[in-house]
């Protein structure tokens, strides 16, 4: 495994982060305490969760991963080997089964003491904000939604202030956003500088071989302020697998089961170029997954890469594309495929 660090910290993380988002629905307990032994064993210490999982997000599933996370720290007692990452639900209507308004004071509070009893320990290592409650591009959404985006913007100096008060009781270490513009990530610094406040270490967007977006004004903010990117969904939700192609819909498969997830990847620009992607890996006899990992792998503003499988055998593979260097060669022909059809999936 190779590790880095948490920005402007000193807690170091392995490069390939456990996703975990599946677990208390497509995968059960037993599963997610096997993945976790799995990953520990491959010296992967970096996990991260969220109070909305698993997902699809229903009143039924809320919290259960958190909660399966939680009963392996308390059979196993190794809190202390992991690095424990978990967000806060932004407002809305996918989530108003878990509470009304957004970022608030008092919400943010609950949230917090709510992760930490069903994860079944004192702290959290990062805490994260889902997402802005403002309206931006994000989940499939390509540009700027001007039309129906609020006006007025997160109260900032609130929500770092209540973090502050949680990293002074010890409940959370260090923050970090999620599914931010460079506006929004640039305001937070902004207001933790002028008042002293936690400073964002990191910021979890989707980043992946037909969704690089994240390269149009966020990488810079990334590699001049040193906040590290952790890349969800770098497989596009299993599209860059390769599985999907030509009509492919695997039993099981998260795609099979809840459709909705991928439409955003499915575009005939994003399968042509998920095609063009496959010739490459194959030419140099890797897998697509490999191919797609490990070129998340070596960008220079990515702090950890968010992997997730449903099977033993799909982690396995997804944690072995940290042990795969890319030639020259192959990130040229990848540029050359992005060059031709850049950005195909928002």
């Amino acid at each position: 495994m190779k590790y880095t660090t948490l920005p402007n910290t000193d807690i170091k993380v392995s490069k390939i982060c456990l996703g975990t988002m599946t677990w208390g629905n497509q995968n059960t307990e037993a599963d997610g305490h096997e993945q976790m032994d799995y990953a520990l064993e491959q010296g992967v210490n970096f996990w991260d969760t969220a109070e909305l999982y698993s997902v699809p997000a229903t009143p039924e599933t809320y919290g259960a991963t958190e909660k399966i996370i939680g009963s392996w720290f308390k059979k196993n007692g190794n809190r202390e080997k992991v690095v424990l990452a978990s967000k806060i639900a932004g407002g809305g209507d996918y989530t108003k089964h878990i509470r009304i308004g957004g970022f608030v004071k008092q919400n943010i509070i609950d949230a917090v003491e709510g992760s930490l009893k069903r994860l079944q320990t004192d702290y959290i290592d990062l805490y994260q904000l889902h997402w802005p409650d403002r309206g931006v591009n994000c989940f499939g959404v390509r540009d700027y939604p001007y039309k129906y985006s609020s006006k007025e913007a997160e109260n900032h100096l609130e929500i770092l202030e209540t973090l502050n008060t949680l990293v002074k009781q010890g409940k959370i270490k260090h923050i970090g956003l999620s599914n931010e513009t460079p506006w929004g990530t640039m305001k937070y610094l902004q207001t933790s500088d002028q008042h002293n406040l936690p400073r964002v270490a990191t910021i979890q967007n989707s980043y992946s071989l037909i969704h690089r977006g994240y390269e149009v004004g966020m990488s810079e903010v990334s590699m001049r302020e040193n906040v590290g990117l952790l890349a969800y969904s770098p497989l596009a939700q299993g599209v860059l697998s390769g599985k999907y192609l030509k009509g492919g819909q695997p039993e099981g498969a998260r795609g099979t089961l809840f459709p909705r997830f991928i439409a955003r990847y499915m575009s005939e620009g994003s399968l042509k170029a998920v095609e063009e992607y496959q010739k490459i890996a194959h030419k140099h006899g890797l897998t697509l997954a490999e191919l797609s990992l490990a070129y998340i792998n070596q960008l220079p503003f990515v702090t950890s890469n968010i992997i997730g499988a449903t099977k033993l055998s799909q982690l396995k593979e997804n944690i072995n594309s940290i042990n795969i260097e890319l030639s020259k060669e192959i990130l040229e022909e990848i540029e050359g495929i992005h060059a031709v059809i850049p950005n195909p999936a928002p």
